[in-house]
């Protein structure tokens, strides 16, 4: 049976009775909270880690988080002594700590060069400790446009950076399991197996919602022309709609990056109806174990087909967003998996929602 193997240093911990570990293209960085109870405090001793000690943890063979120990919380009761540990995977220090560049202003470069140059400062022990570098790496041969300039807000967090420019080249930046930056775009890579009524699934609920959603996004882009004297393209602006929503819902937002061009405000814009729409369209289930039929990991960014007629659904794939590994005593091993139409992470097409219609399709463009 798999269980979590938590590793500081050269010691590996076992036994652990409460088991939550939680990775997801939308959030930033991975997480896991552990429990161990025991009748005997001297049985447990061994498990004392330092806070800020670096750390693994496996499910089985498989290291799902690279990171750091955030907390540990020994406790006494009557008859009875626990110890809780939590942490984060390396990437924490993107999310906790303030950017870091000489002069706060960035030029010529794109979203793959802005993050590594940021993430540079973090990741790093002192000089009497081994290094443990944040890397970041991409499977995006055309990782967006050359950013022109890109100006860092005295005290945000790099992430919060690098999120803003992610948006505007349309892609992904989660953490992967050694603990680095990944930066990708909606995956292909389908899992051996789905979601099933009857056969794997313990729990689900589908969210159809439209209050984070708007029948028309305008996009603004302030073009370099408009300050010089004999400028004459002010604001450039791109309209993208959603045909789902019915009545008049306006959004304006102002693209991350300066002066890249109609075409990329428009796929900006576009970008965000679609995946406001993807999470609009959001299935939560439960299912009896950490892996699919062959045996991986439920990962996030992998498609999975979906049956569950009780839900009113036809059969189709969507994509594994967040993943959750779960074991206690009250439900046993299951996993949480929160799924969404893969279009929703990318910058076209708007998707039609099938809860407003009655019938599943896409819009044409």
């Amino acid at each position: 049976m798999d269980d979590l193997t938590l590793v500081v240093g050269q010691r590996e911990l076992v036994g652990w009775t409460s088991i939550r570990v939680t990775r997801g293209i939308e959030r930033l960085p991975s997480d896991f909270e552990i429990l161990l109870t025991d009748l005997f405090p001297e049985e447990v001793n061994a498990f004392v880690v330092a806070p800020g000690a670096a750390c693994v943890v496996k499910l089985g063979a498989d290291v799902v988080l690279t990171g750091y120990v955030d907390r540990f919380s020994p406790m006494i009761d009557k008859g009875q002594h626990s110890i809780r540990v939590s942490g984060r995977g390396k990437c924490c220090d993107l999310v906790d700590c303030s950017a870091e560049w000489p002069g706060g202003q960035m030029s010529g470069l794109t979203a793959l060069d802005i993050a590594r140059q940021l993430v540079k400062p973090y990741g790093v022990f002192s000089d009497d400790t081994p290094d443990n570098p944040i890397f970041v790496t991409s499977d995006v041969t055309d990782v967006g446009p050359i950013i022109p300039q890109q100006n860092l807000i005295i005290g945000e967090t790099p992430y919060t950076i690098i999120e803003r420019i992610c948006r505007f080249a349309a892609l992904l930046a989660y953490e992967d399991a050694d603990g680095d930056l990944f930066l990708t775009r909606a995956g292909t890579t389908e899992a051996a197996s789905g979601v099933e009524q009857g056969r794997n699934v313990q729990r689900a609920y589908l969210d159809f919602a439209l209050d984070g959603c708007y029948s028309q996004v305008y996009g603004f882009i302030q073009s370099f022309d408009s300050f010089k004297d004999l400028g004459d393209l002010g604001n450039l602006q791109a309209i993208a709609e959603d045909p789902n929503v019915k009545r008049h819902r306006r959004m304006t937002i102002i693209a991350e990056a300066g002066d890249s061009g109609f075409n990329k405000l428009k796929a900006r814009a576009e970008w965000e109806v679609a995946r406001r729409m993807g999470r609009a369209q959001a299935l939560h289930v439960t299912v009896d174990s950490w892996r699919d039929s062959a045996g991986k990991l439920w990962t996030p960014n992998t498609l999975a087909p979906i049956s569950l007629p009780a839900l009113k659904i036809a059969p189709k794939k969507w994509l594994i967003s967040q993943v959750t590994y779960n074991r206690n005593g009250e439900s046993g091993t299951t996993a949480e998996l929160v799924m969404m139409p893969r279009e929703a992470f990318l910058p076209q097409p708007v998707i039609l929602m099938p809860g407003l219609g009655g019938v599943e399709q896409q819009a044409q463009k």
